[in-house]
């Protein structure tokens, strides 16, 4: 198939590397893949890096006005769209793929002038996520473009039954739903050290080491990691290892200097995704105090790859991929101190650890987290689709919400 692969992303983090994996799939399944993105129509696929992001995108948000801002970010809509279509008169596609932005819609005008299915992933309801955490001028018209673009796409590919939830309940069919989630390329990550050599490269050869990956935000919680660290709960030999850097970096070593735990406590700051397997593979305890209620969070993938004793917060988005007690330890985020007593008892038990970690690593084959079988049933989804067929329904069962439990998976 020859598909035409869209998208806004100017980020060099999570949602870098899921752009780079699908699109590398799809290439390695034998199908023509054309992108178009802000760096033009052949932009470079460049090697993201763990804990970066696109910081000029946010000083030039934080130095606008949030109408004239987001204004902007509507019209680029008609400025790649021109791209779009002059890219889909050259290339002859099959199908359209776009990575759904907000007031993004050139996508849906050209499936509108051509006819082409347009196959929308969606990884975070925008207009609510920008509404919380950076404020909207224009909610109404967010809300508009969001809704018609959702409501447009021939099928629409979220990426938890969450967050599926949440579309269907803003009047998107589900059948023309299915909830792909983030994946794991294996080749990446097989050659990743022993653990035992991946330790000693950092000096720690006989260190219990907690690890946690990505941009690290107040939010994350990696403070009460730290804090635990320095009690006596917390085995003398556990070592902080936080691959990656973030706005609460400053904050998490002043923290750790107050402790006192000095060199217990290191960042890596940014590195590039082929330094992170061999970061990971020293984890002994593997991070996610906290998640945002739809994500598909990329280091859970990660850390089952390579086969890690995960601890996690008890949350539905979280339980589609994580059992408690098979491939990871859960806890409920409500409870004080619930993470910190998950943390002691695996500091505690390396057996607890090892049979985790081995179920972690079967998660992967078990559940097909791969971006090969993601990039499969994309190109499935479009054959359905070409054919007039819509969108199959075999995978419904499992992987689209019932439309009536909206509001009980929302809860």
């Amino acid at each position: 198939m020859k598909i035409l692969y869209h998208h806004r992303t100017a980020s060099k983090d999570g949602q870098a590397v899921h752009i780079e994996e699908m699109i590398g799939s799809l290439r390695a399944l034998g199908h023509e893949v054309r992108v178009v993105a802000p760096g033009g129509e052949s932009a470079p696929e460049e090697k993201s890096k763990m804990g970066d992001d696109a910081g000029w995108v946010h000083r030039l948000r934080a130095k606008l006005p949030k109408f004239v801002y987001e204004l902007l970010e509507l019209a680029y809509s008609l400025v790649a769209y021109r791209r779009l279509a002059a890219a889909a008169r050259e290339f002859q596609p099959d199908l359209i793929y776009e990575r759904y932005n907000l007031y993004l819609l050139s996508g849906l005008m050209l499936k509108r002038r051509t006819g082409l299915p347009l196959l929308l992933e969606v990884n975070a309801p925008l207009v609510d996520e920008r509404a919380r955490f950076g404020g909207l001028a224009l909610p109404r018209v967010a809300r508009w473009a969001e809704d018609t673009v959702w409501r447009g796409a021939d099928a629409v590919l979220p990426v938890t039954r969450v967050l599926g939830s949440m579309i269907a309940a803003r009047g998107v069919p589900a059948e023309r739903m299915v909830v792909i989630p983030n994946g794991i390329n294996e080749a990446h990550f097989d050659a990743a050290p022993a653990p035992e050599a991946a330790k000693r490269a950092l000096g720690w050869d006989d260190a219990l080491v907690l690890g946690f990956t990505g941009f690290v935000r107040d939010w994350h919680g990696m403070d009460k990691v730290i804090r635990w660290m320095a009690t006596a709960a917390a085995p003398a030999k556990a070592r902080l290892l936080v691959v990656g850097d973030g706005p609460e970096r400053d904050n998490l070593e002043r923290l750790a200097r107050e402790l006192a735990l000095g060199e217990r406590v290191r960042f890596t700051g940014v590195v590039s995704r082929d330094e992170v397997p061999r970061h990971v593979a020293a984890f002994d305890i593997a991070l996610q105090p906290a998640v945002v209620a739809y994500a598909s969070p990329l280091k859970l993938f990660e850390y089952l790859a390579l086969g890690k004793a995960i601890v996690a917060p008890r949350t539905p988005n979280i339980e589609e991929v994580l059992d408690d007690d098979l491939n990871a330890l859960l806890f409920d985020p409500a409870e004080a101190g619930a993470l910190e007593a998950r943390l002691a008892r695996l500091a505690s038990d390396e057996a607890l650890r090892r049979r985790l970690g081995e179920g972690a690593r079967a998660s992967i084959g078990r559940l097909h987290l791969t971006w090969h079988g993601n990039a499969e049933r994309v190109v499935a989804l479009g054959q359905s689709l070409r054919a007039g067929r819509g969108v199959p329904q075999a995978a419904k069962p499992a992987d689209v919400p019932d439309v009536n439990d909206v509001n009980d998976v929302r809860a």
